[in-house]
């Protein structure tokens, strides 16, 4: 599988990524070790976890197989902390959560360090500059190799991306955000992707397949055994499944058939390729959905079909995106 820099750093990732949201709950242990073999077979290396998936439960599963299937040193796992499952608060940036949820990721993992150590959120009643500390002291500690951000908006990017960039040596730079971007889901368009790519900082897109809605299963309705009939994750995948997202699927359809490819194809295609791109992160739900995913390592779009898809999934923004005069 070809390999990309994450950002504007030496670390060489796949350019296609494995997540594991749904292990250790939705995804059994076999089920992913399924997944796990046939992503590293194919030649990936790139998985990322979270603290709070399965409530560590998906670190610790991850950390099984590295001991039993896949070798640590074949992988770059990267892992997030932040976020926090409290009746009365999401999101804790503090430095003593943020080491504390690192050095308990560490351990359930079974590993001294991650590759990539992501902030899950960005904490409004914590300051900037604390929160970005814990990532350089996890770095000069020797836990993390490198760090990034996800779930940020546009100004919270710059401004983490410019203070760490202010102190050369002294803070570490930020090698990528992790955002949910696809043909349903381009908002970042707007400010998070012009600033990662003047900050340099690599995106690793999150839901490439719009939930799965891009795949096209669910045009004639919600499959019994998809994501969308699941309890846990029925709403997550009900906003793509309105009148606008319909018509963008049809337009993915209707090139996939044109190329005699799949749909996942196409839309996968699309957002791998595009610019500031570095690894769109697979949610496979199963080991042979994982294939065909992996399956778009030898496709490239023609420039025809990029610009159709290009128009049919386009946001509308105006000002200040849009020179003012032209309003």
């Amino acid at each position: 599988m070809e390999q990309r820099h994450l950002g504007r750093t030496g670390l060489r990732v796949t350019r296609l990524g494995l997540g594991t949201l749904t292990w250790a709950r939705d995804t059994d242990e076999q089920e992913a070790a399924d997944q796990l073999k046939v992503f590293w077979e194919a030649g990936g290396s790139l998985v990322d976890t979270a603290d709070i998936y399965a409530d560590g439960g998906a670190e610790y599963l991850l950390g099984r197989l590295t001991e039993e299937l896949v070798s640590r040193e074949d992988l770059v796992i990267a892992t997030k902390a932040g976020s926090v499952l409290e009746a009365d608060r999401r999101v804790d940036g503090s430095r003593r959560h943020l080491l504390a949820a690192l050095d308990a990721s560490l351990e359930r993992l079974g590993t001294d360090y991650v590759d990539l150590w992501q902030l899950h959120a960005f904490d409004p009643q914590t300051p900037l500059e604390e929160t970005l500390q814990a990532l350089d002291l996890a770095v000069t500690s020797g836990r993390a190799r490198y760090v990034g951000l996800t779930n940020f908006s546009g100004w919270q990017l710059a401004k983490a991306g410019t203070w760490q960039l202010a102190a050369p040596g002294v803070r570490t730079r930020l090698a990528s955000t992790q955002m949910e971007y696809s043909l349903l889901q381009r908002g970042i368009e707007r400010e998070v992707l012009p600033a990662a790519l003047d900050l340099g900082i690599g995106l690793l897109p999150s839901s490439p397949l719009g939930r799965g809605v891009l795949t096209g299963k669910y045009r004639h309705g919600t499959p019994a055994d998809s994501r969308g009939a699941s309890e846990h994750l029925a709403a997550f995948v009900a906003p793509y499944l309105d009148e606008t997202a319909s018509r963008v699927v049809e337009a993915v359809t209707t090139a996939a058939d044109g190329l005699a490819v799949t749909p996942l194809q196409v839309a996968l295609s699309w957002v791998r390729d595009r610019p500031g791109v570095t690894a769109p992160i697979l949610g496979a739900r199963t080991a042979q959905q994982l294939r065909a995913a992996l399956s778009v390592e030898t496709l490239s779009l023609p420039d025809e079909i990029r610009r159709a898809l290009d128009d049919v999934s386009a946001p509308v923004h105006h000002y200040p995106d849009h020179d003012w005069s032209t309003l």
